[in-house]
């Protein structure tokens, strides 16, 4: 069984997007001392804009870092964990296909 080109475009466009979603998340970590979260959101004002990009991108590890963290802490039931992983992984296609399109775009290709 060979994949298709498609198949493995999604692939590549799926690691893109989990890859650059944990390196924002870690270098948001790195430079400000604090956990990516979504609670960046309720500070409100410009605090929110400004996160709101960073968020845009990093959302899918910090989906599955809470996830793997309340089904080890909080034992939360499987199926929620499966659903969490599928929008994560649907969000991570979406940003990939972004920064690939945009790498693209910058390079000229």
């Amino acid at each position: 069984m060979v994949p298709t080109p498609a198949a493995l475009d999604a692939i590549r466009t799926l690691c893109v997007g989990l890859a650059l979603s944990g390196l924002l998340a870690s270098a948001f970590e790195m430079v400000t001392a604090r956990r990516a979260s979504f609670s960046l959101l309720e500070r409100g004002g410009m605090a929110a804009v400004a996160a709101l990009p960073m968020l845009a991108f990093s959302a899918p590890f910090i989906i599955l870092r809470n996830t793997v963290r309340g089904r080890r802490i909080e034992r939360r039931p499987i199926p929620f964990v499966m659903l969490a992983t599928i929008i994560a992984c649907g969000w991570s296609l979406l940003s990939g296909r972004v920064a690939l399109d945009l790498a693209a775009l910058v390079v000229g290709a």
